[in-house]
């Protein structure tokens, strides 16, 4: 069939357009069957329902050039909508590449926003705008929205200005203008929600500005109100092709169906089974809906896959069937079998860590019989950013390169690094930059004036700003509301140091004394035995009494929860400390052995960041129920929720290529807490035809040789067979053998600090680490050692964090 033979009436087409139409197409030549379909079929409404890995993008792009080189459309009459930038100029490029040219034209291609800014800046006078108008970011609207709530008396503590703007957010996805919110809705934010919305959008056209949710909304109201400029653009744009349609919200989908109204030639690309962004106001009934909102369509299923493995796909088909709300596909390839997809159970989350690292290791080396796969193959991705933490740890610890994608690695997040800024207030009360991140976090009412008094009065007495703040206090040098925080914030300080725990050390030719575990164990400093509290319990404390965790519990935006979560696992990770010394030297020492090196790295992600993305290798941990799928979600959304966790799932079994690896625990520490763990209900819907499960290691290591009744018997013989029972990990030990009912050691010694540990120690010893493993000492300096460790690489450690070869490590 020639490209000419799909025009109706051939009388009414120009000699020009069907020349053109006649011309060779040798890139049709490049599509499947199923892909040349949905290009070919440029007239009416198309669905193009493409899997994950089929090739949409080179469908969707061709399905340009195919318009243009055929004549049907100028590069002006073709609008192109995407979700992101890079994926606009990704389409823009292939465009070209496949016409042999750079495409300059193409005016209409870009994102919902972007174009949006474009239209209204044309017509903004009918929304009671000029065209100069200002776009705020969302710094500036939630100032904007405090300025509105003090004014109508609210307290701004119970009811933040960002829950606000979160609501206005939603609204606005919604395509609700002020006047069109239900009363329910305008009943939300202490009774004035409606009423603070209609105050915000008068107080934007005064400032002659817009947020980003008011890009869509305006333009959709003026194509509701002014037909004649609605037909003006419906004219004018001739062919409409929509990327990502699932992730729509409402407005969106509004703005695209009065477009698509008059030529009706709508081309949508989307896969209901990769929805995963409903908690942002993605409507997945869009895409489901498209043949009732457009009579007549034609449905294209592209199916055949490019990316994974039969058992692969087997696995994901399998479970992604369990949704009852999908159009449905199957997805197919021509590929070899391949490996079956692994699955794989563990004790407890960090021997999940230990065994992906060690497993990422042997691919790396090519011991697994396949040959060596760089890093750049790897990944690994989780159902909730806290879980990254264990797997940061454990990599740092062997020197294995990795990167966060989607945010910053564990202790480079604010809510970490705010965090342990506290802690080091507490332990160091001379640590300055830590009092300069903390004074006013959360706000405290003391700004810019207010923090340079604080260290002028320290400078002037030769103090540090602690100090420098409790003199300014005395002096009546602060008033108002920051004299009152701050002096709430100095005595918390003195307060939690205070409460430092203490314990009971044996000092060999000594008699007993009490030493107070947040100072510095080589002072050997005697301080009374108080009634004092673990340090886990007075991380939460400090959080808490400081008002920080209270700042995020009132923070509304989506990120707030995972801080939140990130915190929580933070408090948890003390728990494998002696104290909070020990932790916040732990910290720095693995950071500064972190260097940015230009090498081959594994990538840690969130499955929603991994979306669009692939690997040949994938390790997706921690699917249990209650994390994944994720507790809060189905607490939420019900039946929704759960479906689209699934398709989350559908989503991360799909980045892979060759292998994928699925994993779960029998116990997890979960913020601090050790929880027994049931497998996720989506490991049960596998498919085991298309499954190889994994015999679990021992517990500390040993191959695939033991059974999973063998973990008891491991944990026993390394306990027994141990001769020191003073580190972190022998307490983990000690723990989980509680837990499982075995018994304890023997012999139960104290701790012993040995006071020449520094000098005992020479260059060329050979040492262990509870975090690097074995290695041999280069350089002493003080009580600090230069140690190149077999494995981890050459790291700086402090002398009692280390001990003689002989000892046997856990």
């Amino acid at each position: 069939m020639s490209s000419y033979d799909e025009f109706d009436d051939l009388a009414n087409v120009p000699l020009s357009q069907r020349a053109m139409a006649a011309r060779p197409s040798p890139y049709l030549d490049e599509l499947n069957p199923a892909q040349r379909e949905a290009v070919e079929k440029l007239d009416g409404p198309v669905l193009m329902l493409a899997g994950a890995g089929t090739g949409k993008t080179k469908a969707l792009t061709t399905r340009i050039v195919h318009l243009l080189n055929t004549g049907r459309a100028h590069t002006n009459e073709i609008l192109a909508v995407t979700f992101t930038n890079k994926a606009a100029r990704e389409m823009k490029n292939r465009v070209g590449r496949m016409m042999g040219q750079q495409i300059e034209g193409l005016p209409w291609m870009g994102t919902f926003h972007s174009i949006c800014v474009k239209l209204l800046r044309r017509h903004a006078e009918l929304v009671g705008l000029k065209s100069n108008f200002t776009i705020l970011d969302t710094d500036d609207q939630v100032r904007l929205l405090k300025q509105l709530i003090q004014a109508a008396g609210i307290d701004e503590k119970r009811w933040p200005a960002r829950q606000l703007a979160g609501l206005i957010d939603g609204w606005k996805n919604r395509a609700l203008t002020p006047d069109r919110l239900p009363s329910a809705d305008a009943g939300a934010f202490n009774h004035k929600g409606g009423e603070l919305y209609q105050q915000y959008q008068t107080r934007l056209r005064e400032l002659n500005a817009v947020d980003f949710g008011d890009l869509l909304l305006h333009m959709v109201v003026i194509f509701q109100k002014h037909e004649d400029v609605l037909q003006q653009y419906q004219r004018w744009f001739k062919y409409i092709l929509v990327d990502e349609y699932q992730d729509t919200n409402v407005a969106q989908y509004l703005w695209l169906r009065l477009l698509a109204q008059e030529h009706k030639n709508i081309c949508c690309v989307g896969d209901d089974d990769q929805s995963i962004y409903g908690w942002r106001g993605a409507e997945v009934g869009n895409i489901l809906r498209f043949e009732t909102d457009f009579p007549g369509a034609h449905v294209v299923r592209l199916e055949q896959n490019y990316r994974s493995t039969p058992h692969i796909l087997a696995a994901a088909s399998a479970v992604i069937a369990g949704n009852e709300n999908r159009l449905g596909k199957t997805l197919w390839t021509e590929a070899t079998e391949g490996e079956k997809l692994r699955l794989i159970g563990h004790w407890d989350g960090e021997e999940e860590a230990r065994w992906i690292g060690e497993e990422l290791e042997a691919m790396q080396r090519g011991t697994r019989g396949q040959g060596p796969r760089s890093l750049e193959d790897m990944a690994i991705l989780v159902r909730a950013s806290h879980q990254m933490r264990a797997f940061e740890d454990r990599f740092l610890t062997i020197g294995l390169p990795y990167r966060v994608i989607g945010g910053p690695r564990f202790y480079e997040r604010m809510e970490i690094r705010d965090a342990m800024a506290y802690f080091r207030c507490v332990v160091t009360p001379e640590d300055d930059l830590a009092f300069e991140r903390i004074v006013n976090t959360p706000k405290r009412g003391l700004g810019n004036v207010a923090q340079q008094k604080i260290q002028t009065c320290a400078r002037n007495n030769g103090v540090s700003l602690i100090e420098g703040a409790r003199i300014l206090l005395a002096q009546k040098g602060i008033g108002g509301k920051g004299a009152k925080e701050l002096a709430l914030l100095i005595d918390g300080l003195d307060r939690w140091r205070g409460m430092a725990v203490q314990r009971v050390i044996e000092v060999p030719g000594d008699d007993t004394e009490v030493i107070d575990e947040e100072l510095t164990l080589s002072a050997m400093q005697t301080v009374p035995h108080g009634d004092n509290i673990p340090h886990t319990e007075l991380a939460e404390i400090i959080l808490d009494e400081s008002g920080y965790t209270a700042m995020w519990q009132n923070d509304k935006t989506p990120e707030a929860p995972g801080r939140l979560e990130n915190l929580k696992e933070l408090v948890g990770q003390l728990d494998n400390f002696d104290n909070l010394q020990g932790f916040l030297e732990h910290v720095s020492l693995v950071m500064d052995n972190e260097t940015e090196k230009d090498e081959p790295k594994v990538s840690i992600m969130t499955l929603h960041a991994a979306k669009g993305l692939e690997f040949p290798v994938v390790f997706l941990p921690g699917w249990e129920d209650g994390l994944f799928p994720s507790q809060r979600s189905m607490d939420e959304s019900g039946l929704k929720g759960l479906e689209e966790e699934r398709r989350l799932a559908y989503v991360g079994i799909t980045r892979a290529e060759e292998v994928c690896t699925i994993s779960f625990v029998g116990n997890r520490q979960v913020f601090g807490q050790w929880q027994s763990q049931l497998p996720s209900r989506f490991i049960d819907e596998l498919p085991e035809a298309h499954v190889d499960v994994l015999t679990a290691p021992g517990l500390y290591g040993g191959g695939y040789g033991g059974a999973a009744g063998d973990f008891g018997s491991n944990l026993q013989a390394k306990m027994d067979s141990a001769n020191t029972y003073n580190s972190p990990g022998w307490k983990r030990m000690q723990d989980r053998a509680g837990q499982r009912g075995l018994s304890q050691p023997k012999e139960s010694r104290n701790t012993v600090i040995d006071l020449e540990a520094v000098s005992s120690f020479a260059v060329g010893d050979r040492v262990f680490h509870q975090k690097f493993g074995y290695g041999e000492i280069m350089e002493i300096e003080g009580d600090k050692l230069v140690v190149e460790f077999d494995k981890a690489g050459e790291k700086k450690v402090v002398a009692k964090f280390v001990t003689a070869s002989t000892d046997i490590p856990f």
